[in-house]
């Protein structure tokens, strides 16, 4: 036991040493030096969370968005138990396989759109960006064509937080973080549905994924990576139409599509990928998240037709390879995750739910004069704050509107979490996990109104 348990309580323990020793991601080191943990988590069930103190929270957000069946579920548990007492860990290097690998390869394909016909597996998602990325370029190559090296993504996308992952994230605080970026990644407008559609007469024109891919030349671009619905960078959902005319203008222009369905994957939206709710069939398609419902760390790429059939023609060492590819245990988590997908029909009750959530968003809108541009795909919602709506006037970045409506939804025992990294922006997102039902919807609804009203006193 640590010298600094005597004489204080297990949570003050814990919390002592977590500053010590423990640097956490996403966080502001100064603050959380001074401050500690927001949070000691100890137990979870469905859609619940316990702290040390044994207080209990409201998951909102699936922690990151990845804990798709709740938590606490024993049947994901005893599918690892099972696979770690036979063989919790095999490698995939040199030719080696294992059945829960190839298993869970071949239920995914059976769920994907289109002609996505193989599985790369990775530990998460940043390391499948960067595969996709890496895949992209060699597929290229392999083609002869070794000037198409290029990745183009869009503002406020998240895709990870390793190197070229980091870069093509169109979020500042990730983008630039300590000098890493790829210079090979170039960062476009997002959701300009006209100009990838080819109107160079629209205003917002230069910037778009079309400028980019004429100015620096098709025969320099890999490939194109965009979200269906953007989650870190805000909840935005691509709008009618534009996902279909970025897959036109790649075609055109011979690039590659990745989609990141990192977060969008699995049931996510209403459907079993993001890209599905508009019938795109992407040449790459990044996974993780809810692949395990977050119960062990998988990711992977699926991959076309036409490019697994390019790889598995090069006839020396692939040069690339996590220890961790294949996982047995990962994989067997993720094979009985599936499993209770589909069994008791949580991608439609996913879609069920946005219903309800929607009917949430107009009590909110119709009571509170702040909360504008309420959205929803599945349960992957969100909604803004704004000073006046009517003109579409923000507040003040000194008022940190998010941050307070987030703080007291907090005190009211419900997590949810902000999205305000563009100037003027506050967004609260709501992502709650696969298993809510109407009167779960309800109670989160029901915090956040009072959350508001708190919000409305502070700023009088």
């Amino acid at each position: 036991m640590s010298d600094l348990s005597q004489g204080i309580s297990k949570e003050q323990e814990i919390a002592e040493l977590d500053k010590k020793y423990y640097i956490h991601p996403t966080t502001v080191p100064k603050t959380f030096v001074e401050q500690g943990p927001k949070l000691v988590f100890a137990e979870g069930n469905g859609m619940n969370v316990k702290d040390v103190n044994g207080d209990t929270y409201i998951d909102g957000v699936s922690m990151l968005w990845n804990v798709n069946l709740g938590h606490g579920n024993q049947e994901l548990a005893k599918a690892a138990y099972d696979q770690m007492t036979n063989i919790a860990y095999s490698s995939s290097f040199y030719g080696f396989s294992n059945e829960r690998a190839v298993r869970l390869a071949e239920k995914i394909v059976s769920l994907a759109p289109g002609d996505l016909n193989a599985v790369y597996f990775t530990s998460g998602g940043s390391e499948a960006n960067e595969t996709a990325f890496k895949l992209a370029r060699f597929y290229w190559s392999l083609k002869g064509q070794d000037k198409k090296r290029k990745i183009i993504s869009v503002s406020n996308g998240y895709h990870g937080a390793t190197s070229a992952a980091g870069t093509a994230t169109g979020i500042d605080a990730f983008h630039s973080f300590a000098g890493s970026e790829d210079t090979n990644i170039l960062n476009a407008k997002a959701h300009l549905t006209n100009c990838e559609a080819g109107d160079r007469n629209d205003p917002n024109y230069e910037g778009s994924i079309r400028d980019i891919i004429e100015k620096e030349g098709p025969e320099n671009v890999a490939a194109v990576i965009v979200e269906p619905v953007q989650g870190a960078g805000g909840i935005h959902i691509s709008p009618d139409g534009y996902l279909k005319a970025v897959r036109d203008l790649c075609d055109e222009h011979n690039v590659l599509l990745i989609s990141d369905e990192v977060i969008c994957g699995f049931g996510r939206t209403g459907k079993m990928f993001g890209v599905d709710n508009w019938d795109v069939v992407p040449d790459f398609m990044s996974l993780a998240k809810g692949i395990t419902s977050g119960y062990t760390q998988l990711g992977g790429v699926l991959m076309s037709q036409e490019i697994r059939d390019t790889l598995v023609e090069y006839d020396k060492i692939l040069g690339h390879g996590f220890t961790y590819s294949g996982h047995p245990t990962a994989c067997a988590i993720g094979l009985k995750n599936l499993e209770i997908l589909e069994r008791d029909g949580l991608v439609q009750n996913a879609k069920n739910m946005e219903v309800e959530m929607k009917r949430g968003f107009e009590y909110l809108e119709d009571k509170h004069p702040h909360v504008t541009k309420t959205r929803a795909l599945g349960l992957l919602a969100g909604f803004e704050l704004q000073q006046d709506p009517s003109t579409n006037t923000p507040f003040d970045d000194s008022v940190g509107a998010a941050g307070i409506v987030d703080d007291e939804c907090f005190k009211r025992n419900l997590i949810l979490r902000t999205a305000d990294f563009e100037k003027g922006v506050n967004i609260l997102a709501i992502a709650p996990p696969l298993i809510v039902n109407k009167e779960d919807i309800d109670k989160i609804f029901n915090i956040i109104d009072e959350a508001l009203t708190a919000f409305e006193k502070k700023i009088k």
